[in-house]
């Protein structure tokens, strides 16, 4: 083997590939060729240096951060925009509920209107639910203080629920009678549903992220 043919071999061995040649040729022609050796030496120092060569890597820390912080405002702003959407619907439907009872109570308690058995006490009950209706027009009205009126409809609902279950029960009125009741239960889950919904904090964004996210 020539000296060319040896140094093919070796960098071809180098590059972890076939050295067409047998490694015992391959050591005995570079012992006695210095020549050979000396390139080997050299070959095997390139080889190194190019496979622990520092890389550059570029430094993706701050647009991962911004990318993060990103996808959370992103998150955040969703959740806030559903709840508000959600507190919008319960405020329409406390202020229908308020609109309907002021209908219903005000012709009884200005006119006497319905009114056939006890007319003072149809407009004491009408008084009542006249100031339940404005309690529940400023729950719609200002959301955040729903959960002051929500013992007074709670405790309303559960004793006209229990009224009028332990009258049908003893046959002192009828199913037909009590189920305009109904409308308080309906009106309690209502305003506990928006005090619940208003009364939920919202977090703030940290400062780190927005000024990352701007």
């Amino acid at each position: 083997m020539t000296c060319d043919d040896v140094r093919t071999a070796l960098s071809a061995r180098l590059d972890g590939e076939d050295p067409q040649a047998s490694p015992e040729a391959l050591d005995a022609h570079t012992g006695g060729c210095p020549g050979c050796r000396s390139w080997l030496a050299r070959a095997e120092q390139v080889t190194r240096l190019a496979r622990v060569r520092a890389v550059a890597v570029p430094d993706l820390t701050a647009s991962v951060l911004a990318a993060v912080a990103a996808d959370g405002v992103a998150g955040r702003d969703a959740a806030a925009a559903a709840r508000r959407g959600r507190r919008q619907v319960l405020r329409v439907a406390v202020a229908v509920a308020a609109v309907a009872q002021l209908a219903i109570a005000l012709p009884v308690l200005l006119a006497g209107l319905g009114v056939t058995v006890d007319p003072h006490t149809s407009r004491e009950m009408a008084s009542f639910d006249v100031a339940l209706a404005v309690g529940f027009a400023l729950a719609a009205w200002r959301p955040e203080r729903a959960r002051a009126f929500v013992p007074v409809a709670l405790v309303l609902a559960v004793c006209l629920a229990g009224t009028s279950a332990v009258d049908i029960a003893n046959s002192t009125t009828a199913l037909v009678h009590e189920v305009g009741h109904l409308a308080a239960v309906v009106q309690a889950g209502l305003l506990w549903a928006l005090g619940r919904l208003s009364g939920e904090p919202q977090r703030p964004v940290p400062t780190t992220l927005r000024a990352r996210h701007g």
